[in-house]
């Protein structure tokens, strides 16, 4: 066989028994996710005062940047698990997520008194938050990981960062 005819014969054969990493990514994702989900639900539960707390404007402004991060990360990943890909429009999604946090934290300190605001940063249970969110980002992360595995990003450091934002997001 000459190697015009090998090429050729290469080149023709261009099915894939592999399913896209793009779906096994959001497969995996998503089982990744279901784990941080019934986590939280057994380890924490719902607020006791959800009703009251889904009715402020600071509810929901709690859950867009991470949202963003979440849905941001996921697509800069699908993108960065390809040897050509680069993160793209994706990264004004990340960017977006952090412009809305840095708006509500604007305007939260807007609206309170400037006596305050150390209690605000601090919260009642930050530290408890600081530990609870990185646990919970354990199973999206290493979901992201395995199926990473079956990518073949150029630039896996940035591939990695950007795992454990989406992962982080996703547990947020």
């Amino acid at each position: 066989m000459r190697t015009e005819d090998l090429i050729a014969a290469l080149s023709a054969d261009t099915a894939s028994i592999e399913p896209p990493i793009g779906r096994r990514l959001g497969w995996t994702l998503l089982l990744g996710g279901l784990v941080a989900l019934f986590l939280f639900a057994v380890l924490l539960g719902p607020r006791h005062d959800w009703r009251v707390a889904v009715e402020t404007i600071r509810y929901p402004l709690k859950f867009l940047p991470t949202l963003l991060l979440a849905v941001g990360g996921v697509g800069a990943l699908a993108r960065l698990s390809r040897p050509d890909g680069r993160i793209g429009a994706w990264g004004a999604v990340l960017g977006l997520a952090v412009a809305v946090l840095a708006v509500a934290v604007g305007v939260e300190l807007a609206v309170r008194p400037a006596d305050l605001w150390m209690s605000l940063a601090l919260g009642h249970n930050a530290l408890h938050c600081l530990s609870l969110i990185p646990f919970f980002s354990i199973a999206p992360l290493a979901a992201a990981v395995l199926a990473m595995r079956h990518g073949a990003p150029s630039r896996p450091r940035e591939a990695g960062v950007i795992a454990g934002l989406a992962a982080a997001g996703i547990a947020a």
